[in-house]
């Protein structure tokens, strides 16, 4: 590769400049860009970092970005874990548009490791027309640097100057909370997921808001693995501090603490009312059936694919703000009493 390149203002910037921002050798910045493998996760991220920080775009860069098209007829999607089935869904919408304009997608598994995702994408780079990522972990700067290369699309996470498709996780975390309310609660725990999950962060919002409208406590137990394991361990937490209303991150988690918590003799949603997120089928297979906050996954998955489809065909991506869908409450006996 060529040690020069441009900023978004045309004016010239080196790799030496990169070099001299990230305070590492100028041939460690040529090796981030053109043989990313042979760098280590967080040298490659302090360059990229430095990188989009004085504004550098790599000659191969710019002509990607101005050629547009299509060209491999195939979409790279990254999914932050295959074994959680929320992305099932989301995975299935994609799959479903590609393949309606005749496109295939590839995916990888990321297995909630950020390492592990960013060498998916640095893989794929090369051999996609676009990129869609499915909750990912990794830093905003790293999302943002990949998406100047490659058409790109983040599903279920808002990152400035990107293309996004949401759902509005903070309100329905928000009607959850109210539900709960209406049905007596006046303290609510929120057992939360990921930590570098936006989707976490908007639903512990949306939930601390609604509590301080109504006034009453709400309570962040976490982080805790977005698994059955982690639901275990998280009702272990919240038995030492017990609330009247608990909601769960998502509904593996909030399955595994409604068995816990009913093992160790509580009555749900008696002793305490639970609500998770997605909609899974388990959800409807338990006593009781498990309320549960879900958006329109699959729907959300084919508009992401879509976008991209565009965007890989040189429309303008609308980063300003991110295309959100509804969110609506499924109440269920986990959380109300039945008749």
């Amino acid at each position: 590769m060529r040690s020069d390149g441009e900023n978004e203002a045309g004016e010239s910037v080196t790799i030496y400049d990169v070099a001299a921002e990230a305070g590492v050798a100028a041939s460690t910045v040529s090796r981030t860009f053109s043989r990313p493998g042979r760098v280590s996760y967080s040298t490659a991220e302090k360059v990229r970092a430095a990188a989009e920080r004085i504004g550098y775009r790599t000659e191969a860069v710019a002509r990607a970005s101005a050629a547009g098209g299509s060209a491999t007829k195939t979409l790279g999607l990254v999914v932050a874990d295959i074994a959680n089935p929320v992305f099932i869904e989301m995975v299935r919408g994609a799959e479903y548009a590609a393949s309606q304009a005749g496109l295939t997608v590839v995916f990888s598994n990321a297995r909630e490791n950020g390492k592990r995702e960013y060498e998916a994408l640095n893989r794929a780079l090369p051999t996609v027309d676009g990129l869609l990522l499915a909750g990912s972990r990794l830093p905003d700067t790293t999302i943002r640097t990949v998406a100047k290369q490659k058409a790109m699309v983040v599903m279920n996470r808002e990152v400035r100057g990107v293309a996004s498709v949401v759902i509005d996780q903070r309100e329905g975390a928000r009607t959850a909370a109210e539900h709960l309310a209406s049905h007596g609660a006046r303290s609510i725990a929120y057992l939360s997921g990921p930590e570098r999950s936006w989707a976490d962060g908007m639903r512990w919002t949306g939930v601390r808001d609604a509590a301080a409208a109504l006034g009453i406590e709400a309570r962040r137990l976490g982080p805790f693995l977005p698994t059955m394991t982690g639901g275990q361990r998280a009702a272990e937490t919240w038995l030492g501090s017990r609330t009247d209303g608990v909601i769960a991150y998502n509904d593996l988690m909030a399955l595994s603490f409604m068995q816990t918590v009913q093992i160790r003799g509580l009555e749900v949603p008696d002793d305490v009312g639970i609500v998770g997120f997605d909609d899974l089928l388990a959800s409807r297979l338990t006593r009781p059936q498990l309320s549960t906050v879900v958006g329109p996954l699959e729907r959300m998955g084919a508009t992401a694919a879509a976008h991209v489809m565009a965007i890989a065909n040189g429309a303008q991506a609308t980063t300003d703000r991110p295309v959100v869908m509804p969110a609506r409450l499924i109440a269920r006996g986990s959380s109300e009493p039945q008749p």
